[in-house]
Parts: structure tokens; C-alpha cells; sequence
């Protein structure tokens, strides 16, 4: 059994001293997060509200935390830039030593595992890229914008010449 955790709006932390007692011993972790600054750009976790189920279980060497974290994103369409809001999972596994590898596994400090980076980078990592809001969106306007297959082809205009290639121009390559 986990002992106390600390589980605020913005804080995810497991005191782990009773499961590492036991490698293999185990306990579920339900908390509900609201994380500020859950943004790349304009796209975000709505609220920054997130909710976590997982199981951290006791590893020879450490704790391994197994799960899923669960939002909502909101992300502009790559045509028309209106929101798209839609659900947001991603799923956890990520291990936890005294002595962690750096952009391999977490810390455990005294004790304790704190889950909340962790939980910060997997919702940020998988805010979705470029969505549509819906599969027939035309992009801002069609009546002034039209599909590109309707248009004619422009012909390529000349490149100024850079004179600092010139020379290039009387080389022949004759066997």
C-alpha cells in the first residue's frame, strides 16, 4: 500500500516508502489535475484540467507507474483555424530510481515520486497536430478562397540570375 499522497490541483505526489518494501506490490492512483500552462503554441489541455488512473508497482530497483491521463485538447484547424476540441489520451509507463538516468527514468526523493512532470510532458506530447474540425472543412471563406484544383496553374516566373555563378555557364563536360 502507498502511503499519503499529495494530490492538489497542480501536484501529483506518491509517498512510495510502504511499496518499496515488496518488489511487486502494488496500488492504484485515481486523481483528477488542473496543471496551469498546458500549452505549445494555440494548442492546449482545455482548463488544464487532466485526470490520471494508473498503478505504481514496486521494481527491483524502483517504482514503475502504468497508466493513462485523460483531458481535453483544444487545437485550431489546420484549415479554417476554428477550435477543435476533442478528447485527449495518452498512455503512461514510466519508471522512477533513487538514481535516474538522465531523459530515461524520474526521481525517487525522499521517498516520494512525483508524478506530476511526468503527467505535464505525456498531455503536452500528445496534444494532436494539425486536426480538422470536421472531414468536408473547405479552410477560411471558399467563396473567396477556392479549391486549388480549380485554379490554373501559374507559370514559374524567371529567377534573377546571380552573376557569381556565371562562370559555371561555359563549362562543357565533353568526353
Amino acid at each position: 500500500m502507498v502511503g499519503s499522497s499529495t494530490s492538489g490541483a497542480g501536484r501529483l505526489v506518491l509517498d512510495v516508502v510502504e511499496l518499496q518494501r515488496r518488489t511487486g506490490a502494488q496500488h492504484d492512483v485515481s486523481a483528477s489535475l488542473v496543471l496551469p500552462d498546458l500549452e505549445v503554441g494555440e494548442r492546449c489541455v482545455l482548463d488544464g484540467r487532466l485526470d490520471v488512473d494508473l498503478v505504481v508497482e514496486a521494481a527491483t530497483e524502483g517504482i514503475v507507474a502504468v497508466g493513462t491521463v485523460r483531458g481535453e485538447s483544444c487545437v485550431p484547424c489546420r484549415r479554417c483555424l476554428d477550435d477543435v476540441v476533442e478528447p485527449l489520451e495518452v498512455e503512461l509507463r514510466e519508471i522512477f530510481e533513487r538514481h535516474p538516468t538522465e531523459g530515461e527514468t524520474w526521481p525517487i526523493e525522499d521517498e516520494r515520486i512525483d508524478l506530476t512532470p511526468v503527467v505535464r510532458e505525456l498531455a503536452l506530447l500528445g496534444l494532436p497536430l494539425a486536426p480538422v474540425c470536421r472531414e468536408d472543412c473547405a479552410g477560411p471563406e471558399p467563396d473567396r478562397f477556392p479549391a486549388m484544383a480549380n485554379v490554373e496553374p501559374v507559370e514559374d516566373a524567371l529567377t534573377p540570375r546571380d552573376e557569381r555563378w556565371a562562370a559555371l555557364d561555359d563549362l562543357t563536360f565533353d568526353d
